[in-house]
């Protein structure tokens, strides 16, 4: 038996029995015909034909014949019967991944729009319709900026309902932008729901929406807010001034009259929304994240075509994350604008803290992030710390260098220093340079979130997989620790998204060689815009 240079193992006139993955020989000895494979010895690797031609994936040439990629895969997993497997083990190795496609509904949704003046209660409201606690709420007017879409259900109708910023007359700058928010979620609803402070009355801010909810056309609701007990009630019923019609006394905080006024509002929309489209099911939902102000609402406004989300060049203006359905490349995507992750998210109050809540639970929601960089800047702890916070989530990753229009050429070359040093744990990330502003290099995002996704939902067969350790255990086996040298039994892709590989040994593996078997793992199956998790199950022989 001799032993090549990839670490492949060729025997001669002898039956092979594979009992592990842990070479026989180191690299460079040769063994003679006279040899002989003991027991928990192993061989493995890809054989190599004549003419440099691999006769079957990770095959063991034994006594002249060839040993199929399945068969050592299933030689392997019956050598396993001789150590102790519990039964989260055998799950492991048992388990198939089965995905069911769920049709959407018959027609779009009708959609409710809540309107207001600031600090009226709406995001409050909104959470207390939808049932959790979605909408970031503070008690200081201007919290929410953008218009945010929820699925709600009620009397089993299902609809959308969508919080807008407060709105206001003769304002400038950014109070400004949140009104034309507000108008557009009037624009595009098939009703709108009022809400009007109760304690405080009518003001002439409130008779201002109302001249633009006539304007308008659509059904409206009256909402009288604040309403926490019966005392309330005759502040309610002042609000039949504003000509409306009934005003529903209602507290958001306590739920107080929100079964009536949802009852009121399900009886105004259509069945079938009028101005809204059908929601598309199965489309990739992809989460712009980074810290603040690099840009990530501009790039969802450049790719959507419009004015989606409010932007300033305040930063922190995103705080409720905002989904779109983006058309790039011929295909419509679902993109979720989220708030900037601060430098110290444990020390953020109010609306700060909520927001950071909320951009965590649109990456675990989402399936790709595409993290942007201000390339105009170094790069900063924030950057490397949303890079992280997206490895821990297990999610695909694709790095965007934006403001690309502000870079010159004395800076390209320090960018390649910083990711090479502040990045090198994902240097398997494609990396875009683009613009919001100017649009530049926008459609290369789509090749890089295919790739991304691609590697995402790549699944490796267990016998590729076994070969495939076979040949790097074979060329670099683990160094021995304590007088033993831990071996690799067998190996099984327990599940994708993200890609998650088990490997059962007699020991515990170094961090590094871990690392190298992923690096590997990397060269060999790409997985390029996807992390890759190896864990490692010891298990002792059966006494």
């Amino acid at each position: 038996m001799s032993t090549g240079s990839g670490g492949q193992v060729e025997a001669e006139g002898a039956d092979l029995q594979v009992a592990s993955l842990a070479p026989a020989v180191g690299a460079g000895d040769s063994v003679n015909g006279s040899d002989s494979v003991g027991a928990g010895d192993s061989v493995g690797g890809s054989d190599p034909g004549s003419g440099g031609e691999s006769r079957g994936t990770g095959a063991v040439a034994g006594g002249g014949e060839a040993v199929g990629g399945g068969d050592l895969a299933r030689a392997l997993r019956a050598g396993l019967a001789d150590y102790e497997l519990s039964d989260d083990d055998l799950a492991v190795l048992d388990a198939e991944d089965d995905g069911s496609d769920q049709g959407g509904p018959a027609g779009p949704l009708p959609v409710l729009a809540v309107l207001g003046r600031p600090n009226v209660g709406k995001s409050t409201l909104v959470n207390r319709v939808i049932g959790r606690r979605e909408a970031v709420v503070q008690d200081v007017p201007g919290v929410t900026r953008d218009r945010v879409t929820y699925p709600a259900s009620w009397a089993g109708r299902d609809f959308l309902i969508v919080d807008t910023g407060g709105w206001e007359r003769d304002v400038r700058g950014l109070d400004a932008r949140v009104a034309e928010q507000a108008e557009v979620a009037v624009e595009l609803a098939d009703a709108v729901l009022f809400v009007v402070d109760a304690t405080v009355g009518a003001t002439a801010t409130d008779e201002a929406v109302v001249r633009l909810l006539r304007r308008s056309g659509k059904p409206v609701v009256l909402a009288a807010n604040k309403v926490d007990d019966l005392r309330g009630e005759a502040d309610a019923a002042a609000l039949w001034s504003l000509g409306l019609g009934e005003p529903f006394p209602v507290s958001a905080v306590h739920g107080r009259g929100s079964g009536d006024l949802l009852d009121a509002c399900v009886a105004v929309l259509p069945p079938v929304s009028a101005v809204g489209e059908l929601a598309e099911g199965g489309l990739r939902r992809v989460a712009l994240l980074g810290r603040p102000n690099v840009g990530k609402s501009s790039l969802l406004n450049r790719l959507a075509g419009a004015e989606r989300v409010v932007v300033d060049s305040v930063a922190g203006t995103t705080r409720d994350p905002v989904d779109e359905v983006v058309v790039i490349g011929g295909r419509p995507w679902r993109f979720v604008d989220t708030a900037g992750i601060r430098r110290r998210v444990h020390q953020s109050q109010g609306a700060d803290f909520y927001a950071s809540l909320r951009t965590q639970a649109a990456l675990e929601k989402a399936e790709v992030a595409v993290v942007l960089l201000d390339a105009g800047e170094p790069m900063t702890e924030q950057d490397t710390r949303v890079v992280q916070m997206v490895l821990d989530a297990g999610r695909a990753l694709v790095l965007a260098y934006n403001k690309w229009d502000l870079v010159d050429d004395e800076r390209r070359r320090y960018l390649e220093r910083e990711f090479e040093t502040d990045l090198v744990q994902v240097q398997w990330a494609p990396r875009v340079n683009v613009s919001a502003l100017t649009g530049r290099h926008a459609d290369k995002l789509v090749p890089a979130l295919d790739l991304a996704l691609e590697s995402w939902e790549t699944r490796v067969p267990t016998a590729r997989l076994n070969a495939v350790l076979a040949e790097i255990v074979a060329g670099h086996p683990h160094p021995v620790r304590g007088g033993r040298q831990p071996r690799i039994l067998f190996g099984t892709q327990a599940s994708i998204k993200p890609p998650r590989f088990v490997l059962f040994t007699t020991g515990f593996l170094d961090p590094a060689y871990r690392r190298f078997i992923e690096r590997r793992l990397r060269e060999t199956f790409g997985f390029r815009g996807s992390p890759v998790e190896v864990s490692v199950r010891p298990r002792e022989r059966r006494r």
